[in-house]
């Protein structure tokens, strides 16, 4: 990738979000031009050609996953997904002497939901700690959990230590004493193949925007049975049977979950992104971002002033602290390189806290990047510790 002027721009913040590939840039230019109409409502040809689009990308998005079309919402995110199951599926089943078990390490998206409902509703909640290499501690969760827990909500890939969930283990503990399990897949769903059905979860959440997609747009995949007996959380257009105002029926799911004119543009762009990843291979793309981090971990190993966090194993994304210097100080300055990182608390304070640090640097790596970024990004480590030497 190149800047502006033309110059190399070394992109390490896929973690965050990713760029994004031409074909899907192209697919999202055609869809808001040539293509453009709304979805469902029209009785003209552009509206219904729309209309069966827009159903395929939801095909196509489920089956990338393993899931069937009938048990996949789209929503504006990962974090609207998790607040969908809490204010729905939550506020029916979860109520006083009711418990969640989350972990340390979970994005505030995966908290505060959570929170909230329990401010609503008097369920309690419970915090699974961390190993010493910074994986979800399921032994501890073993012992921690009871039936009076109705959900399990952990993260299937940490997007601060890369930790990867022993899932087959989460989903027997989860499901051994009653409860629900469900997967924040954000980080994930980008680096390795997904299989829902396979896995055993009730339900998982996952962005666009991190897997070559628009901004705008995620998804809930839920077991058709569960999503069944939900109630809806919005109202609107779209979402319902019947109106009048004696009462209102609903839709079956998705579309009950789904008020309003939909994101047709950016679903459209959704199923391209997962078109161009598997065009590229998701084996090909877990060993590929699984090898830079290795590499790049090594590389810090043999820096004395950096302080690494996380398993040795840890997926795409590198974390560490550079002795004496503020990761928004590294930051800054590996931006005057052309060296694009992310540093602060990465949306998980707890997980900070844990650490002992106010924030971390984090280099998060992509399909488009290659040992030229992680070389770049070292120069400028090092140029950072003769300035604050």
């Amino acid at each position: 990738m190149v800047t502006r002027d033309g110059a190399p721009w070394h992109y390490l913040d896929t973690g965050a979000t990713a760029q994004k590939p031409q074909a899907v840039i192209d697919a999202t230019v055609r869809a808001m031009g040539a293509d453009y109409a709304t979805v469902h409502r029209g009785v003209y040809a552009r509206s219904a050609e729309m209309t069966l689009a827009y159903e395929a990308a939801r095909r196509r998005v489920a089956g990338f996953i393993g899931g069937r079309e009938d048990e996949l919402v789209f929503t504006r995110g990962a974090t609207e997904a998790i607040n969908l199951v809490a204010q729905s599926w939550g506020a029916l089943n979860l109520g006083p002497g009711d418990r969640i078990l989350l972990s340390l390490l979970e994005h505030h998206s995966n908290i505060v939901p959570w929170q909230l409902l329990g401010q609503r509703t008097g369920v309690a909640i419970d915090v699974c700690p961390l190993t010493a290499d910074g994986r979800i501690d399921l032994d501890a969760a073993e012992r921690m959990l009871t039936p009076a827990h109705r959900l399990v909500s952990f993260a299937h890939v940490s997007n601060v230590l890369g930790s990867v969930l022993d899932v087959p283990r989460a989903v027997a503990l989860a499901h051994g004493v009653g409860a629900k399990l469900l997967l924040d897949g954000c980080q994930a769903v980008p680096r390795l193949p997904v299989d829902v059905a396979a896995l055993g979860c009730d339900f998982y959440v996952f962005s666009s925007h991190k897997l070559y997609g628009p901004t705008g747009i995620g998804a809930l995949w839920a077991r058709a049975e569960i999503l069944a007996d939900m109630p809806p959380w919005q109202g609107g257009g779209a979402m319902i049977d019947r109106v009048s105002f004696a009462g209102t029926t609903w839709a079956p799911a998705p579309t009950r979950f789904e008020a309003g004119t939909p994101a047709i543009v950016e679903a459209i762009g959704l199923a391209a992104a997962i078109d161009y990843v598997e065009g590229f291979g998701m084996p090909a793309l877990q060993a590929h971002e699984a090898h830079l981090a290795r590499t790049l971990r090594g590389e810090l190993q043999r820096l004395n002033a950096v302080t690494l966090f996380g398993p040795e194993d840890g997926l795409g994304v590198v974390s560490f602290a550079l002795d004496g210097v503020h990761p928004h100080d590294l930051g800054t300055i590996l931006d005057e390189e052309n060296v694009a990182i992310r540093a602060g608390h990465h949306c998980a304070q707890p997980l900070m806290e844990h650490l002992g640090v106010p924030a971390t640097a984090r280099a998060s790596f992509g399909l488009y990047n290659d040992e030229g970024d992680i070389a770049a990004l070292l120069r400028g480590i090092e140029r950072t510790r003769r300035i604050f030497a």
